[in-house]
């Protein structure tokens, strides 16, 4: 653990001691995920037993999955989520942790009332700001020793935000609805009055760890890279795999009765409209127009309006169909960005720059991976979202660089998304493989290609 995570460690212990519940309010990016693994497995060792719930958005299921493999092999884990999920309790009580997501725990609450846990962790507990709502209600339902919530944003318009959340840690403690909405809410969002703030302040001080990125910088790597994992939805998954059986059959038939050096121009158009349906099934060029069914646009836009706080991110897209979806999704969402492609000329190109470089209000900018790669200095980003990555890490890298530059004073995050068992996912197993070949070798789609052999292509398209 980096130090600040390890001081994260010690306030969860002390949490515990003292039998409240707290926010870890930490920056995005910061590791609120490793620091509360790290004390459910201390928690494990030391009373031999844990049972645990994470409650959280449906694509960072897969992001504790994987930093569970990661950091706490030895906790035990299920995912409880989707059609084949278990409705029986006693299945909760053989594991350590229980992944699910807000909809599953709203839905599955009947059931889920009924086991005892030693900790429920609410992650981007955002998500129960609104005291009415029924997601909210049934986190306070939960039979639970120990909660917890994290969130890089525990407060996003209003002071009333945090009502919800401290009632759900712990209940009571800042009084009724009416009570927090004349003693607080109102005082402080509409006259500003600076001693009910100041109030406010020193009763949640205890309860809320937050360091900012730029409070615990000397202690960060330059970049962090993380995958985002997203998960289908059934409509943009059926249209997949359709699309998938499809090319597999094509494909492996070329391959018998030509060769595999023949069939390379079928493989890399079945790789290209795989990776667009990742992106959204809208933006395959076909006669048939689909609708826009995409997990990785939600995820753009809740990550954007949730987690991005006063931060600036840069977004590359390979599809000018995918970049011209993710423009009308922050039009709808009224976030202000800058946006170019290889048809934007040299003027327009430096006044967006200049703009995303000096403007405070525009908090994104939108590149096409092929215009963007170049030759740009955009070092008002700390965070850069590669919607849909591909085999050569080289050019990602890149577009990573660009917010990576002399004076760059900040830490960056980027992120990858990924579709959870799709071409993207598995393309990344081989990438593994390939690594040296592709350092040294393969510069283009047409190289990659030439490299598959017959196991890869049937890999990739299973």
């Amino acid at each position: 653990l980096r130090p600040y995570q390890e001081h994260g460690f010690y306030w969860l212990n002390y949490l515990q001691e003292i039998g409240w519940g707290g926010i870890l309010a930490d920056d995005m990016g910061l590791g609120k995920t490793v620091q509360t693994l790290t004390f459910l497995n201390y928690y494990l060792r030391k009373n031999g037993k844990l049972n645990a719930l994470v409650v959280c958005p449906t694509t960072l299921m897969f992001n504790w999955e994987n930093e569970i493999k990661k950091f706490t092999p030895e906790i035990r884990y299920i995912i409880h989520h989707g059609g084949e999920r278990t409705r029986d309790k006693n299945i909760f009580l053989n594991t350590n942790v229980v992944i699910t997501t807000y909809g599953t725990l709203r839905s599955d609450i009947k059931m889920i009332v009924d086991v005892p846990f030693d900790y429920v962790i609410l992650d981007e507990s955002q998500a129960i700001k609104n005291p009415a709502s029924k997601v909210t209600k049934a986190a306070g339902l939960l039979n639970t020793k120990n909660r917890l919530c994290l969130s890089g944003t525990p407060l996003q318009n209003n002071t009333f935000d945090i009502f919800a959340q401290m009632n759900f840690l712990n209940p009571g403690m800042l009084g009724s609805i009416e009570f927090f909405r004349q003693e607080f809410s109102i005082p402080i969002d509409k006259f500003g009055e600076p001693d009910r703030k100041d109030h406010l302040r020193k009763l949640l001080y205890p309860f809320i760890l937050r360091r900012t990125k730029e409070q615990v910088a000397k202690d960060l790597p330059e970049k962090v890279e993380t995958i985002l994992y997203c998960e289908m939805e059934d409509e943009q998954r059926n249209i997949y795999d359709a699309y998938r059986n499809d090319f597999r059959d094509k494909i492996l038939g070329t391959i018998e009765t030509q060769g595999i050096q023949r069939s390379q121009l079928t493989i890399l158009q079945g790789l290209m409209k795989l990776r667009q349906i990742c992106d959204s099934p809208a933006i395959l060029n076909e006669q048939e127009k689909f609708p826009n069914h995409s997990i990785k646009l939600e995820e753009i836009g809740r990550e954007l309006t949730e987690n991005m706080g006063n931060h600036k991110a840069l977004i590359f897209s390979q599809f000018l169909g995918m970049l011209a979806l993710i423009r009308a999704k922050l039009t709808e969402l009224g976030v202000d960005y800058e946006y170019f492609d290889g048809s934007t000329t040299a003027i327009d190109r430096e006044k967006a720059i200049q703009r995303f470089q000096n403007d405070e209000n525009c908090r994104v900018f939108l590149i096409s991976l092929k215009a963007g790669g170049v030759g740009l200095n955009l070092t008002a980003a700390d965070y850069v979202y590669i919607v849909d990555p591909w085999w050569n890490p080289a050019v990602e890298q890149q577009a990573i660089d660009r917010t990576h530059r002399i004076g760059q004073t900040k830490n960056i995050f980027a992120y990858r998304m990924i579709c959870k068992d799709t071409i993207e996912d598995k393309i990344l197993q081989l990438q593994e493989r390939k690594r040296l070949l592709a350092r040294d070798l393969i510069t283009d789609d047409e190289g990659f290609v030439k490299s598959l052999t017959r196991a890869d292509v049937e890999y990739l398209f299973s």
